[in-house]
């Protein structure tokens, strides 16, 4: 099929020709198999179906846990934020999906979430949200007071995100912030401090998912523009490789400086090329052209995630 020329006097990607089914929920997978069919919606509403997410969420704050304990963390940490990610990106999900419920039966990817599909009432999924949130409450007992703090502070972040699209095309630096926040209060429960090299290291992890979510968004820059909303993928039009490529880029300069600042050895520098090379892949395969591409190069964002663990580890226990 013949590729459409982009649009370049409006900055936006051609339309997506492809025959490509774009839909996110799959109804043959495992929570269809193994639930009982009144968890499905629930289960959908928070992305249990979908863990990559989560470990994108996870795996920089486990990152995070190994650098501020410089070496291995407690067992009990581990599962206290391991915890604390998977709730608070399931509660994430279901405000995104709660506030744009009359906004994803327009858009195919989206088209068959529980809210929007009628599979879930409303006051059935602020009640699933209420319950999150209290078992995340029940989590803040676990964690010293310097984290307290940041967790509250993290709350309105995590609510006001899915709104963003309504009027900036940077929601997915809001997504950032919030989902890699655990790598702060990594260190803020680790040393009840915050070094400036940690905040580097977050920044460059926000950085990273501007990166690859708007990768992501290429998949519903057609529908987003029809219903009037914004995204970095709709800023960035047909300089989609430059732009993501630029932000992959400050990633790795800023873990590079954080590492260094954090007496990270030799190792840790040698996994960090393997990352830089890894995201330039992915920029070379990225195409604005084929948005259907997206997940697949969304999904590989876990090597990186992985890779991230493997550095700090590397950095703190060899050398």
């Amino acid at each position: 099929m013949r590729e459409a020329p982009l649009s370049m006097s409006v900055n936006k990607p051609a339309e997506n020709t492809s025959s490509t089914d774009l839909n996110d929920m799959r109804p043959d997978d495992w929570v269809a198999r193994w639930l009982p069919e009144s968890w499905g919606p629930y289960a959908r509403l928070c992305r249990l179906d979908r863990p990559v997410g989560t470990w994108l969420t996870l795996l920089p704050a486990i990152a995070a846990l190994v650098q501020a304990a410089d070496g291995l963390p407690t067992l009990w940490r581990l599962f206290i934020f391991s915890l604390g990610a998977l709730l608070m990106r399931g509660v994430g999900c279901c405000f995104n999906d709660i506030f744009d419920r009359d906004f994803d039966n327009k858009v195919e990817r989206t088209r068959f979430r529980p809210l929007t599909s009628g599979q879930l009432s409303l006051k059935k999924a602020l009640w699933f949200v209420a319950a999150q949130l209290v078992i995340c409450a029940l989590l803040l007992l676990a964690i010293n007071p310097y984290s307290r703090l940041l967790a509250l502070l993290l709350v309105p972040i995590v609510i006001i995100y899915p709104l963003c699209k309504r009027f900036t095309h940077w929601p997915q630096a809001v997504l950032g912030i919030a989902f890699n926040w655990g790598m702060l209060m990594a260190w803020s429960d680790t040393q009840n401090s915050v070094p400036p090299a940690a905040i580097a290291m977050w920044l460059g992890t926000v950085l990273w998912q501007i990166g690859y979510d708007s990768i992501y968004g290429y998949i519903d820059i057609q529908d987003d523009l029809k219903l009037g909303l914004k995204s970095a993928a709709i800023r960035f039009g047909d300089k989609g490789k430059q732009w993501i490529g630029g932000f992959y880029a400050a990633t790795i300069l800023l873990w590079l400086w954080g590492g260094y600042q954090l007496d990270m050895s030799w190792p840790y520098f040698i996994v960090m090329a393997a990352i830089a090379l890894h995201l330039a892949w992915q920029v070379v395969r990225f195409n604005p052209r084929r948005p259907e591409q997206g997940l697949g190069l969304f999904r590989a964002n876990m090597t990186v995630g992985v890779l991230l663990v493997v550095a700090a580890l590397m950095g703190t226990v060899l050398g």
